[in-house]
């Protein structure tokens, strides 16, 4: 693989960061960016928004940032005009943009950024944008001040030769500021790796060929809408333009949730999802890489005495198990829950003993064949009022465990509770019981 860095010389902050790469490969031989790609350096006389790129595999500008609200910032983003161009580049036109590089220099400078700096994407803007090759740019921003600190240039520079792209959900974006904020933490804590973003002032430029040629250029598998940062009629117009492009959208959560699972397999666990509960939500535990999902299904009667015995414990124990679970509209925990197919059987001994721990944990329990018998006591009124109880305060102690007086006469909690049993099938109850 073959990368051109690219700065121009009417770039103080390009050429400072050109020349600190350099510096640095002078140094050691060992970063991870020239290990795995021979890199060139190229100089432009015009100003960068104007290159017309080089023959390589990927392109690295090296460039300044400004702003009309100016902070020492430290940015990445892809080059493209959704509407007239303003600097560089054709009008509707888009780059190329490289995805799993920009998400690891971005992770890089926020490694080394010096106090003070913000590290950020910015929005898709200027040109060039008649690139055949994927690139992207770095910049220091965003006076003269940072273009010249040393210490600026010196984080810019490891990030990008410490730059080892690994796997990544690639996607679009839409919505939010210039800077990108929700996408850069997105980014920042996750596999997401952004390519073309629209901020939401350039939303409303956005129609069907438009959406279409983002996620093009950018190689996505699926897209993030900033929701709380667009009118519902904009996010509800793209979230349109998305599923008729076969675009999946997902919220920042999904995002994150799906930690070192394989696009693949997580796209087979949402629709295996989706059939099961339509419209509702799968978080998917600790599973990763790639493997064949399959369903595995529990008592629904015990799934859901298992909640009502602890719901918390239930929730945390299956978020450290390779399961998905699949939440309803209602935000229930479903009783068909997705693992891989070869550890099916495992599985489904851990949920089954698990469920029926966290109910001999609250509840009086017993065994009645295949049968798990709970028996419950609970503070019953109205045998408190008939010995006297009144009620407000008293009836709160009761239930609490706690003894009261009333007329002289010391009133038990077991005095005022009444037992119901509940009967709950399960097959084979007797491998689950330890």
């Amino acid at each position: 693989m073959h990368i051109a860095l690219i700065h121009s010389r009417l770039d103080p902050a390009g050429t400072n960061l050109a020349r600190r790469i350099r510096a640095l490969l002078n140094e050691r031989e060992d970063w991870p960016l020239p290990r795995a790609a021979s890199l060139s350096f190229h100089e432009t006389g015009e100003r960068i928004i104007h290159a017309e790129g080089a023959d390589a595999d990927l392109i690295i500008f090296l460039s300044r940032h400004t702003s009309s609200h100016p902070v020492p910032a430290l940015t990445v983003h892809v080059t493209g005009n959704f509407g007239a161009p303003a600097f560089g580049g054709e009008a509707r036109s888009l780059a190329p943009a490289a995805p799993a590089m920009m998400h690891a220099v971005l992770r890089g400078l926020a490694a080394h950024a010096p106090a003070g700096y913000r590290v950020s994407y910015e929005a898709t803007h200027h040109g060039p944008t008649a690139l055949q090759t994927p690139s992207l740019f770095v910049e220091i921003g965003s006076t003269e001040t940072e273009w010249n600190d040393p210490a600026a240039a010196e984080a810019a520079a490891r990030a990008v030769l410490e730059a080892s792209p690994g796997p990544v959900i690639t996607l679009v974006g839409f919505g939010g500021t210039h800077y990108a904020v929700r996408q850069t933490g997105i980014a920042l804590s996750s596999r997401g790796a952004f390519g073309h973003i629209a901020p939401s002032r350039e939303v409303p430029l956005l129609d069907d060929a438009m959406v279409r040629a983002m996620a093009e250029k950018t190689g996505a598998v699926a897209a993030y809408i900033d929701r709380k940062a667009l009118p519902t009629k904009e996010a509800d117009r793209l979230l349109a333009i998305l599923d008729d492009a076969g675009l999946p959208v997902l919220s920042e959560g999904e995002i994150t949730d799906i930690g070192d699972l394989a696009w693949e397999t997580y796209r087979e666990i949402r629709a295996i999802g989706e059939r099961i509960a339509q419209g509702g939500r799968v978080h998917t535990g600790t599973l990763s890489g790639r493997g064949d999902p399959g369903v595995v299904d529990i008592p629904a009667h015990l799934l859901s005495e298992a909640e009502k015995a602890d719901g918390k414990a239930l929730r945390e124990r299956l978020a450290q198990m390779p399961v998905a679970v699949v939440l309803g509209k209602d935000g229930g925990i479903t009783p068909r829950i997705i693992t891989f197919k070869n550890q099916s059987d495992e599985i489904i001994h851990d949920l089954i003993s698990l469920c029926i721990k966290l109910i001999h944990d609250r509840w009086s329990t017993a065994t009645d064949g295949d049968h798990l018998v709970v028996r419950k006591m609970r503070f019953d009124p109205a045998r408190a009022r008939a010995l006297g109880v009144p009620g407000g305060p008293s009836f709160g102690r009761l239930s609490r465990g706690q003894n009261i007086e009333v007329e002289g006469r010391t009133i038990t909690p077991a005095m005022v509770q009444s037992c119901s049993e509940t009967r709950i099938h399960i097959p084979g109850l007797e491998r689950y019981i330890t």
